[in-house]
């Protein structure tokens, strides 16, 4: 390991012991702050699985009906009814924290129905009535998938940059900081067996 270029002077060794105790802290905290990011990050991973098999299966079966919905309808008015929306809804957009790391914080606010469904019940089949119901429950379900792949993303990002500091602290500042004090004391040795010897030769001379 390189040690690091400075001039082996007992004051310059005071300061890198005590970088070297600031590095060895800061590792420490470091890896605890990865390892419960890590624990963290697997929950979330958990919960999104989950969240992401039921909307891929009610989404599945949405689309479905909307389909047997189509067919049996004249496509003018299916297309007409469907792009009619039956609820509005606003989405409040935040920020959360996870571990130190902001990530997305959304909620769905003033959900408003409309009276019934957004067209003429004559029109359209009870498929396509059972469809736009259950689209339009799936939507919370969607935005909460949406903000927890998100979060996954984030906590992912954070986690492989506190990794790459973690191994630049374990395997090459504190190395480096180890290795360059060993060389300062080795040197300082040196210098007081050199003193030492010079002092006895000037004692025998006289």
């Amino acid at each position: 390991m390189a040690r690091l270029n400075v001039n082996p002077t007992r004051m310059e060794l005071k300061k890198l012991k005590a970088r070297l105790t600031t590095a060895v802290r800061g590792h420490k905290l470091l890896k605890d702050k990865s390892d419960e990011m890590v624990r963290r990050f697997s929950l979330i991973i958990k919960e999104n699985k989950r969240l992401r098999s039921e909307v891929e299966k009610e989404l599945s079966e949405t689309l479905r009906q909307f389909s047997v919905a189509r067919s049996v309808t004249p496509s003018y008015r299916a297309e007409t009814a469907f792009s009619m929306p039956s609820v509005a809804i606003k989405a409040e957009c935040g920020i959360g924290s996870v571990m130190g790391v902001e990530v997305p914080d959304i909620s769905l606010i003033n959900e408003k129905r409309a009276d019934g469904l957004p067209y003429a019940y004559s029109e359209i089949t009870s498929e396509a009535d059972f469809s736009v119901l259950q689209a339009s429950a799936l939507l919370p379900k969607m935005v909460e998938l949406a903000k927890v792949e998100k979060t996954v993303r984030m906590l992912a990002a954070e986690i492989e940059r506190n990794k790459r500091r973690v191994n630049a602290l374990e395997y090459v500042m504190i190395p480096q900081l180890e290795e360059t004090i060993k060389y300062i004391k080795s040197k300082l040795d040196e210098n007081e067996r050199a003193a030492v010897i010079r002092l006895m030769k000037v004692k025998n001379k006289a």
